[in-house]
């Protein structure tokens, strides 16, 4: 009698990306880089691209469509193989399957889902927002839990949650979004207070945003008005810190099974073409970072120390990039971290953990196999 020799299903990855954020291009992009590199040897895989409208579809598993073509960026409506319609995930935490809903038709399984991996940047997916459904739903997922993806997304309680750990943050200034509805001219003039304590220039951005999207250098009080509707545009809460002199340091945080590790950092050299490093650097003209960052080995230790210190304060999990500029003066200022950085090859995020000793395919796989490992639920 022969026996039943078939052998156990692989794990099923949903790969996630897209959404109703301004950085939608950038999440197709980044989720195109990892479905091309996730063994399929090793795990079945479901891309679901949600819509700039907020629609979750099926969509095609073509990673060489999610490219940046030239300066033309990509969008899940390309990719969609359901025009009508949608995929829906069951909040049922004992049903973790995946239905395909078109009008006129039959609802269709597409089977359970183990993990899901979020390639989601911005609000309404890298905010807690995605995180909070798939713990209704007790599907594991790659990276921050709903408190850590809120935190590490809003930049005024992302300061405010390191202040209070001691660690460095430069000075900056919140408007609300009542205070310049209601009152701009007492909003302006908390700004220009600011700047004569600080000096000009200053950064005004969205407070909850990312890929450096809606953010202006102000020179003086007459592009100030601007720059404060520009980062309005994508969140009314707005943010201004003061210019940093000094030099621009990433570090890179993963999780390994003893706990959190830094990578070797990286240097963001000035850019020659633009006013900083501005979405247009980073994705369309690409500008390189340098790595590792050439600043000596106490100064890399320190960092490194830093970038874990800023992952535990916000209770991360999974992965974090931490930013922060060398200032003149030899120390570290702590900018922001990123929970779900840029993913593609060239990003600084697997660029060093490559020079780390970490391959991209390997880090894609650590993160999957962390999410399968870790429970959903108070932790």
């Amino acid at each position: 009698m022969s026996e039943n020799t078939q052998s156990p299903r692989k794990p099923r990855v949903a790969v996630v990306f897209g959404g109703r954020s301004s950085e939608h291009a950038i999440s197709v992009v980044t989720a195109g880089a990892v479905l091309s590199a996730i063994d399929r040897d090793k795990y079945d895989v479901l891309p679901i691209g949600i819509t700039t409208d907020g629609r979750w579809a099926l969509t095609a598993d073509a990673p060489e469509r999610m490219a940046i073509a030239g300066r033309a960026l990509p969008d899940v409506e390309q990719l969609a193989e359901n025009t009508e319609g949608g995929v829906v995930l069951s909040v049922d935490p004992a049903n973790r399957e995946v239905v395909l809903s078109e009008p006129g038709s039959v609802p269709k399984a597409l089977g359970e889902v183990d993990v899901v991996f979020p390639m989601l940047h911005g609000p309404y997916g890298e905010d807690g927002t995605l995180q909070g459904l798939l713990e209704l739903s007790g599907v594991p997922y790659v990276g921050a839990g709903v408190l850590a993806s809120a935190v590490g997304q809003d930049k005024e309680y992302m300061k405010r949650v390191f202040v209070s750990f001691g660690l460095p943050v430069g000075p900056y200034e919140v408007i609300r979004p009542r205070e310049w509805e209601q009152n701009p001219a007492a909003a302006r003039k908390k700004i220009v207070e600011f700047a004569a304590e600080h000096g000009w220039p200053l950064f005004v951005k969205p407070a909850r945003g990312g890929s450096s999207m809606g953010i202006t250098k102000v020179d003086d009080l007459s592009g100030l008005d601007e720059a404060v509707e520009e980062a309005r545009r994508h969140d009314p809460k707005i943010l201004v810190e003061s210019l940093l002199r000094g030099r621009e340091i990433e570090c890179g945080v993963l999780e390994f099974e003893d706990g959190p590790r830094a990578s070797v950092p990286a240097e963001i050299p000035p850019v020659t073409d633009h006013d900083f490093y501005d979405f247009e650097a980073k994705y369309i003209d690409s500008a390189s970072g340098i790595v590792p960052a050439p600043i000596g080995d106490e100064a890399t230790a320190e960092i490194q120390r830093l970038a874990v210190a800023a992952y535990e304060a916000v209770s991360c999990e999974g992965l974090v990039r931490a930013d922060f500029f060398l200032t003149e003066d030899g120390d570290f200022v702590i900018n922001e971290i990123n929970t779900m950085p840029g993913f593609t090859p060239i990003s600084m995020y697997p660029r060093m953990w490559q020079e780390s000793g970490v391959s991209y395919p390997e880090l894609v796989d650590r993160l999957i196999q962390a999410a399968l490992t870790r429970s959903t639920g108070l932790r």
